[in-house]
Order: C-alpha cells, then sequence, then structure tokens
C-alpha cells in the first residue's frame, strides 16, 4: 500500500511538472521574446510608433517589444549611460553623424549575419545600398532620407527675369542669379552659402571629392577651403546675400520668415518647416554644378536604425528593424514623419501631402542624378561641422581674413580627429 501511495505521489508530480512545462512552451509555445526599441522623438511620433509596435507583434506574437523615447539631446544622455553600463537596447535608433562612433566601440551588432534572412534590404532605394556599412559590416540599416537642395522663391526669380534653377546651371550662373534679383527687386539673391559645410562637401562632391576620406581624416586641404570661402567674401562685397549680422539676428528662424532672400540651400525636408514659416511660394531645385552631370547630390539617411552587440536576440532583433523599413502599412503610418521612407514599397504606400510631396515629388525628378552616400562620418564630425559654423560667422563679420580662418579651422579639424 505504501508502494501505491508513493507511486501515486510520484506520477502526480511528473504530472504536474509536464502540465508546467506545457505552460511554459517546451513544446513551441514559449513565452514571446523580449526586445527593448529606443528611439528620438516627441509625443506625436510615439503614438506613431505605438500603432506600428502593435502591428509588428500581432504579426510576430513570439516576440514582444517595450519601446521608450526622449527627445534628441536627452536620448543620447541616456544611451551613452547604458552602453557604458552595457545595458544598451536591443535595437535603437541611431543618427548618421554617430555612428562609426558607436561602431568603433564594438557596441553594435553586424546586422549582416542576419541579412536576406530575417533582415530583407532588397527595396532599400538607390543610393542607400551600403548605407550603414563600416569597415565592411553592417551596423545599420537607413529608415529614410533626404538630399541636400537649392530653395528658391520662383517669383522673385521671375520678376528679375531670372531662369528657376535646373540641371546644368553653374554656380557662375547661381552667382548672376542673385546679383540679378537683388538689382531688380531689392531682395537679397540668397543665404551665404559658404557658411555651411554642407555646400562644400557639394562641390567636392562634384569634382570627385568627398568631405572626409574613407580613414576619417579631411577631404580636402587649406587651399580648396580657401577658394570655397573666398567665394562667400566676394558675395558680400557685391552685397548681394543676407548679410550674417541678420542671418544670426533671427536664428533660430529661416530666412524665409519674412522672406529676407530668394534662395537658400538645405535639406529638401526643411520644405516642410519653410512652408510654416511663410505664405510665400517656396520651390526645390537642383544644386548649381561646374562639373555636367555631377549634382554632388545623394540620399543623407535622416535617420537609421540598429542592434546590440550583446542583444539576447539578434534574430527577432533583425525581425523588428526590417519590418520597420519593409513593411507599407509601417510606410502608411509614419508618411514623412521620419524622413520619406527608405525603401520603395513604404514610399508608395506613404500618405503624403502638401510640401511632403513636393519633395517626393522633387526627389523623383533628380533620382538618376543622385548617387552613393558617403561613408559615416568620422567621430567628432559634429563638432567639426561646429567649428565650421563658427569660424565662418567670425569671417563673414570681417573680423578674420580668408587665410586665418582656415588656418584656425584645420587647427581645431585636426585636434578634433586626433582626440
Amino acid at each position: 500500500m505504501k508502494r501505491f501511495k508513493t507511486i501515486v505521489a510520484t506520477s502526480a508530480a511528473l504530472a504536474l511538472i509536464a502540465t508546467g512545462a506545457a505552460a511554459c512552451g517546451d513544446d513551441g509555445g514559449s513565452d514571446p521574446v523580449a526586445l527593448r526599441y529606443s528611439w528620438w522623438g516627441n509625443a506625436d511620433r510615439a503614438d506613431l510608433m505605438q500603432q506600428a509596435i502593435d502591428l509588428f507583434e500581432d504579426q510576430n506574437p513570439d516576440i514582444a517589444v517595450t519601446p521608450s523615447f526622449q527627445e534628441y539631446e536627452a536620448y543620447w544622455q541616456k544611451l551613452t549611460t547604458e552602453t557604458a553600463g552595457g545595458n544598451m537596447p536591443d535595437v535603437l535608433q541611431m543618427d548618421f553623424s554617430y555612428l562609426r562612433e558607436y561602431a568603433d566601440r564594438g557596441v553594435l551588432y553586424d546586422l549582416d549575419e542576419q541579412t536576406g534572412d530575417a533582415l530583407v534590404l532588397d527595396d532599400l532605394l538607390t543610393g542607400f545600398d551600403g548605407v550603414g556599412e563600416v569597415d565592411d559590416a553592417r551596423y545599420a540599416v537607413p529608415i529614410g532620407g533626404n538630399t541636400w537642395s537649392m530653395f528658391y522663391n520662383p517669383a522673385l526669380f521671375a520678376q528679375a527675369d531670372v531662369p528657376a534653377p535646373q540641371v546644368g546651371w553653374t554656380w557662375a550662373d547661381y552667382h548672376a542669379a542673385m546679383a540679378a534679383i537683388k538689382s531688380a527687386t531689392g531682395v537679397y539673391g540668397g543665404g551665404n552659402y559658404t557658411g555651411v559645410i554642407y555646400n562644400l562637401e557639394a562641390q567636392l562632391r562634384q569634382e570627385g571629392g568627398a568631405l572626409f576620406t574613407e580613414d576619417g581624416q579631411l577631404g580636402f586641404d587649406e587651399e580648396r577651403l580657401a577658394r570655397f570661402w573666398q567665394q562667400g567674401q566676394e558675395l558680400i562685397a557685391q552685397d548681394v546675400v543676407l548679410p550674417v549680422e541678420t542671418a544670426v539676428q533671427i536664428k533660430p528662424a529661416s530666412l524665409w520668415v519674412d522672406d529676407l532672400a530668394a534662395s537658400d540651400l538645405s535639406w529638401d525636408n526643411f520644405l516642410v518647416r519653410y512652408a510654416g514659416e511663410t505664405d510665400t511660394e517656396i520651390r526645390l531645385g537642383p544644386l548649381p554644378s561646374d562639373e555636367p552631370g555631377r549634382l554632388g547630390q545623394y540620399l543623407k539617411p535622416a535617420m537609421l536604425l540598429s542592434a546590440s552587440a550583446r542583444t539576447e536576440h539578434p534574430e527577432a532583433a533583425a525581425k523588428l528593424i526590417s519590418f520597420m523599413i519593409n513593411d507599407p502599412e509601417v510606410g502608411r503610418i509614419f508618411g514623412g514623419n521620419r524622413g520619406l521612407p527608405a525603401t520603395n514599397a513604404q514610399r508608395e504606400a506613404a500618405e503624403l501631402a502638401g510640401p511632403l510631396a513636393d519633395v517626393a515629388a522633387y526627389e523623383e525628378t533628380i533620382a538618376d542624378q543622385l548617387t552613393q552616400a558617403p561613408p559615416a562620418p568620422p567621430r567628432g564630425a559634429g563638432g567639426i561641422e561646429a567649428a565650421f559654423i563658427r569660424i565662418s560667422e567670425e569671417l563673414h563679420y570681417g573680423r578674420i581674413s580668408v587665410q586665418q580662418a582656415v588656418g584656425q579651422f584645420f587647427t581645431e579639424a585636426e585636434d578634433i580627429l586626433q582626440s
């Protein structure tokens, strides 16, 4: 009898264990894999993001996603702390300017390990191939992008009998247009484009060069920078560009707020912001170029997605990234909130209206002119850009000469790159 009771108790215990094992999913019904997903943005983007995550979880019931977000500066402060503590999120939003820094620290997962399986990249727009790669490893994939472009006031161009920007016009043509507009209308022909490093990059790319070399050094010398900054000094002397005093006073607003100039150069998605600052019609056009067939324009990733090198679930992380860049419904949900989508399917699904629709239509007109994006910039690129802005302002104020400005910039840039 005692032996019978023992057998019964043992059988009951085994049955309980088996039941518990089945509940835990040993038969294939395991609890969902848990992923942490961090990104920057505001409450509006948070609502859109939750819709996309809900859709992903519906289609992938074996993966649960916990999102977190902060505004841009707070996001990077938190990520720095998490990374130092070995607690980086599984999937994270990445800025192109920080990509190499994090890649070089060895904290990002090489997504090529999942490409073609969990991660599908076949539908990326032309020009995004290879974006996110550092030293032959893929540490990020683009979500959306934009391109450096010409903004112009068509009414002022017409009033001055100046042709609208079109492929084939040169930098000399642009300078002449600014002078003609100022003479005919009294409005400045443009902002002083030599205060922005991306205009130097455009000219370098048109010449077959680059802002930074593959190994993360400056891609130009002192003589080339001096020629660029001299262009701006000549425009100041002709009184055809917006004075630096005015440009500084109106910040953070743009020169479109009070129709202070007839043209400017910036990222094309800024059209949304500019359209909200003025009732004046603003259009987009191609960059001037002295090299036929070379606009120097490329699709720059507005933001990217990366995975942590320490994630315990690389396949699930790659699935989430793939879904966020490829799924058409996600494209419809976000529209242009994360920049114009980086894949064809999401661009077709995105319901774009107003300025965003204008940006998309403009990019289609120059799609065959866009070239491969440059490698991820070196660590410290943001500091170099800030130095460029500050030093060029001093130059435009007339406080230093071109040669002094060039010398100061190269000293600071080289210190930043070596630090």
